[in-house]
């Protein structure tokens, strides 16, 4: 959950996130394209796919790939494991 957390961390990472929940299955020079006309962010795109390797190691993106390119894909799971951890607890259950 630590990888999480620290993914989340970061505002280009949460603006990344919101644009795959947006649109989902973009690729690289779509989400650099949408973060530039949208956000006014100026990342280059290694810094892009750096964010983007961050939060693919978090398990909250997932890569697909076709021919040349590769498209990314909004995994909700990890979020998920933690609402099921913290939010949707019983009362009086114990960790």
């Amino acid at each position: 959950m630590g990888d999480v957390f620290k993914a989340l961390s970061e505002p280009t990472r949460r603006k990344l996130l919101d644009e795959l929940a947006e649109r989902d299955g973009q690729t690289l020079f779509e989400l650099c394209a949408r973060l530039t006309m949208k956000h006014g962010l100026t990342s280059s795109r290694q810094a892009i796919s750096q964010h983007l390797a961050v939060l693919e190691d978090a398990g909250l993106v997932e890569v697909r790939r076709e021919g040349r390119y590769k498209f990314h894909h909004l995994n909700t799971a990890p979020l998920e494991r933690i609402a099921d951890r913290w939010l949707r607890r019983t009362e009086g259950e114990r960790p």
